[in-house]
């Protein structure tokens, strides 16, 4: 029951022809329709839902919303009552107002990111069937990313006023919507400020990320492949069609991912993620990282901050 795992994220783009261009030929996604208003839907190949992806036309860049797939629709009515009983007020959208899904449970966390619960949505399968299926479909473009992973959403963050949207989503996950805290970053004297947390509901190292930063906005969106090989490979992709890299393959500490950062052609910053880390369980002790150590818990190789890594995002 509830909470199964990330749905689809909605972002805003400034030319839609570029963005699709991108998601299709250096991610590999696949456009599944476009509506009226000009919005476009797309998937990745190892997805069997209609979409993951939503991009709609916009003057700026950014995320509208994040969605989750909770398991039976009944459960929407459970989960917005134990959201309600946080003090966050929702609203219950009728099915159709996203094309092919249900109705969906929408409200803001505590740092103001538009989420949304939906339990349907039309379902199309995988590019390989279930039936005696290929390992892998043979018309991959790009990187050929398997699905939509994770993101990382930026939270006002001020300890000079005790302002921490950080600890307020993440306290609000655990209690309303049953995501458990893999991992952490504390900063301050003893380490009292949560400045960084990584959650999830499933058994990836995370299904969400929160880092604090001066305003609220996206960081990143990130999609999963198979291996260092494949991160590789996705960087060459990049290269070799222009992509804007904010940062060249690497590994985290935090989360032990194999990972390569780039933007696309409005500016949302994207990842290709690799590797599964370690199998996420609820009793797993959370790990912690601490101030001193920040640099080789995000970047473990050469342990250095990446300015543009913590200062820009949509």
């Amino acid at each position: 029951m509830g909470v199964l795992r990330i749905g689809h994220a909605s972002l805003r783009v400034m030319d839609m022809a570029a963005a699709v261009k991108h998601y299709e030929n250096v991610l590999g996604l696949k456009t599944t329709m476009q509506d009226k208003a000009g919005n476009v839907y797309l998937k990745c190949w190892d997805e069997w839902d209609k979409f993951s992806l939503i991009l709609t036309p916009s003057d700026r860049a950014g995320l509208n919303h994040v969605a989750y797939k909770v398991q039976d629709d009944a459960d929407l009515d459970d989960l917005q009552r134990r959201v309600e009983a946080c003090g966050v007020k929702t609203t219950m959208l009728p099915e159709g107002t996203l094309p092919a899904t249900g109705r969906m449970l929408q409200f803001n966390l505590p740092s103001g990111h538009e989420m949304r619960l939906y339990a349907m949505k039309e379902y199309v399968g995988t590019d390989v069937g279930t039936t005696n299926p290929d390992p892998w479909p043979d018309d991959l473009k790009g990187a050929g990313a398997h699905w939509l992973d994770h993101l990382l959403l930026m939270c006002e963050l001020n300890p000079e006023t005790g302002v921490n949207k950080v600890a307020e989503n993440t306290t609000f996950m655990k209690e309303a919507l049953g995501f458990f805290l893999t991992e952490q970053v504390v900063v301050g004297p003893g380490g009292a400020i949560q400045a960084a947390t990584w959650m999830t509901r499933t058994t990836t190292p995370h299904d969400i990320a929160f880092v604090g930063g001066p305003t609220n906005g996206l960081h990143h969106i990130a999609f999963y492949l198979d291996s260092w090989h494949d991160v590789l490979k996705a960087a060459d992709v990049m290269a070799k069609k222009k992509v804007r890299i904010d940062v060249a393959p690497t590994r985290h500490g935090i989360t032990r991912g194999e990972t390569i950062y780039f933007f696309d052609p409005s500016g949302n910053r994207n990842e290709t993620f690799a590797g599964l880390g370690y199998l996420a369980q609820p009793d797993r002790p959370v790990t912690t990282w601490t101030e001193d150590q920040l640099g080789t818990g995000i970047f473990y190789h050469t342990g250095a901050l990446v300015p543009s890594f913590t200062e820009v995002y949509t």
